[in-house]
């Protein structure tokens, strides 16, 4: 069993993104869920950040953690430091309290402590009335402050950031030997984050210079990637039947679409009609959710989320199956 620390602030957003990842995935108390296994694949989660092998859960305080710890098998050697953490100020908890205590009762048990480079590390997670504590197993690679929209080579105005496009491309099953395409790929953020965890990504687009642009920032930020990136009519994708396995895109946003002056519903109406002619799964973002017109292209729906950019603009997610 393992104990997942979750980031952002919507939970359930983060835990469907953990399942591309883990199985058996419950919420446990706000920013922790419970995951029955895990894989490598939680190294490449964006809402995420490590996954710890559970040692128990017991009262969020620092001497119920510290009798589940004194009564829990230990089945490892070595050194070991212990961190401990408050979620979103739900507990009052003093952390240096009880990374000292519980530091001392594995002290207490033969282990050396080593702050800087420990060969395990213990984690007590304190979140409402619960407290995890878990040896960490996998953490995930935040970097994603290397690929901001506006350092790309090539930018626009509302380009998604990439820790969403990574969320977007793992809830989509993107992963090593799996190609991601993407109908409206705009600057390619993306097409990126689909690469960057292992996935072919194919991107199209109306406009000649998001192509160009897409293909640019894919150069720069994954190099060695299979990717492809063509002018195309997402309504029309020259695809064979069942030849992706994960569909991502962002729907224009407002009431008419600039691309070949079509009316937006028709456009994202036949883009989703398409998506599921050439693949099993999808996720659409929108200013609105484009989940009516999913269920007529045929679409099940798994999942609905609200994402609150700013004040004037929040983002539908929209998960789909076959």
């Amino acid at each position: 069993m393992y104990v997942l620390e979750l980031g952002g602030q919507d939970d359930e957003f983060a835990a469907c993104e953990a399942a591309s990842a883990a199985t058996g995935v419950e919420l446990l108390a706000p920013g922790i869920a419970r995951a029955a296994t895990v894989t490598e694949r939680v190294s490449t989660l964006a809402y995420t950040h490590r996954a710890n092998e559970l040692v128990g859960t017991t009262d969020a305080d620092v001497a119920s953690a510290r009798a589940l710890l004194s009564a829990a098998p230990m089945d490892r050697e070595g050194t070991v430091a212990v961190r401990a953490r408050t979620v979103r100020e739900t507990a009052d908890i003093s952390t240096q309290q009880a990374e000292r205590e519980l530091g001392q009762v594995l002290v207490d048990r033969g282990f050396a402590v080593d702050l800087d480079d420990p060969d395990h590390e213990l984690r007590a997670t304190f979140s409402g009335g619960v407290c995890a504590l878990g040896w960490t197993a996998v953490e995930s690679v935040r970097d994603y402050g290397t690929r901001r929209p506006t350092d790309r080579p090539f930018f626009q105005p509302g380009s998604m950031d990439p820790l969403l496009a990574r969320a977007l491309v793992n809830i989509a099953g993107a992963r090593e030997g799996t190609t991601v395409l993407d109908p409206m790929c705009g600057t390619g953020g993306v097409l990126i984050e689909a690469a960057l965890v292992g996935a072919r990504p194919l991107g199209a687009d109306a406009q000649d210079k998001m192509v160009r642009g897409a293909a640019r920032n894919l150069a720069r930020y994954a190099p060695d990637a299979d990717a492809a990136t063509v002018r195309g009519d997402a309504t029309h994708l020259p695809l064979a039947d069942d030849t992706i396995d994960g569909v991502v895109f962002d729907a224009p946003y407002g009431r008419q679409s600039k691309i070949a002056n079509l009316d937006l519903d028709d456009l994202v109406s036949g883009a989703l009609a398409e998506a599921h002619r050439v693949a099993s799964r999808a996720v659409v973002v929108g200013d609105r959710s484009w989940a009516g017109e999913a269920r007529n292209a045929g679409w099940n729906v798994e999942d609905e989320f609200e994402r609150r950019v700013h004040r004037s603009l929040t983002r539908y997610v929209v998960v789909l199956s076959d």
